[in-house]
């Protein structure tokens, strides 16, 4: 059963008009932009390709805009086409999250949950809910997206999310939160051997003239704080939404790279070593969620479980 059959929307195209699309056409349109190939497409959708080529020729005439450029063997996006792809993914994310969210209304034993996280040793009290939750409703089903405070709150403030996880203090305006038990610690990860290694903990002028590795986040927001007018003392060699992705970086010697404590492995048989900042610089994370939501059953419990666990650590 398909709860919506249409979705109205404005494509910002010329005239701004009011487009009507079906979300099936939108599901034609992204397979054929994934696969590059209208054969492989009508494959894996199941219809014949001329009834994909004349349902694709029906939109472009509907929007009035070339959304494909064909070549010989493959069909590649035009500018309009990336723009529709763009928010064609989003109305479909959309779209089967409210199908998803009334499938769940009558569903005791589970239902949907979707979360967008930020990076840190402490989404294992988030784990450790879900784990408990998936054995009193063993129907619960949840989808994990990662990124920094950009990328997941764009996804809660379109809907796309349930909650999400922040190193940045949220904004009260628009979301309520609750704080994690801990705050995570910054420090320093180096290969084993290096010269910092000797120290207990890394200050400013140890890092002078050192390549580093961070996230344009952080490097923006809690290391610009622990460094104030010295900031620009710093090299930031490149920057990376992954601290996985970092550390492979500096385990080849290309860095050293900033970020919080057991985010990265750093057990003598993998070659990095940590060292906390000095002085001590710590960050709150935060689960956050849209004033005013309305959530499913499945979300409700899920927050109420949240509230009673992180209150017996004493923190909210």
């Amino acid at each position: 059963m398909v709860i919506m059959n249409i979705m109205i929307f404005f494509l910002g195209i010329s005239e701004r008009e009011v487009i009507v699309v079906e979300l099936r056409t939108l599901r034609y349109f992204l397979a054929i932009a994934r696969e590059e190939n209208m054969t492989r497409a009508a494959d894996i959708l199941h219809v014949t390709q001329p009834t994909l080529s004349k349902t694709l020729r029906a939109l472009e005439d509907e929007l009035g805009k070339k959304l494909f450029t064909r070549h010989s063997f493959s069909i590649e996006l035009t500018q309009e086409g990336q723009l529709l792809r763009d928010r064609a993914e989003d109305l479909i994310t959309m779209a089967d999250k409210i199908e998803k969210e009334f499938f769940s209304l009558d569903d005791i034993t589970g239902g949907e949950l979707f979360l967008g996280l930020a990076e840190s040793y402490q989404i294992r009290y988030l784990a450790r809910e879900i784990r408990k939750m998936k054995s009193a409703f063993p129907g619960l089903n949840y989808h994990i997206t990662s990124g920094d405070t950009e990328q997941v709150t764009e996804k809660l403030d379109k809907g796309l999310l349930d909650f999400a996880v922040l190193c940045d203090t949220p904004d009260a305006g628009k979301y309520e939160y609750i704080s994690f038990p801990e705050s995570d610690i910054w420090g320093v990860v180096m290969p084993k051997g290096a010269p910092l290694e000797k120290k207990e903990s890394v200050c400013i002028d140890d890092l002078i003239g050192l390549p580093l590795f961070a996230s344009e986040q952080g490097w923006k927001n809690d290391l610009s704080r622990w460094c104030g007018e010295r900031l620009h003392e710093l090299h930031l060699e490149g920057s990376f939404r992954l601290a996985y992705n970092a550390s492979v970086f500096v385990k080849e010697g290309l860095g050293y790279q900033l970020t919080f404590d057991r985010l990265v492995n750093t057990f003598p048989e993998n070659g990095l070593v940590f060292r906390p900042l000095s002085p001590r610089l710590e960050t709150k994370l935060f689960l956050i969620w849209n004033k005013y939501q309305t959530f499913t059953p499945i979300a409700e419990r899920f927050l109420s479980q949240i509230r009673r666990s992180f209150a017996e650590y004493g923190t909210n």
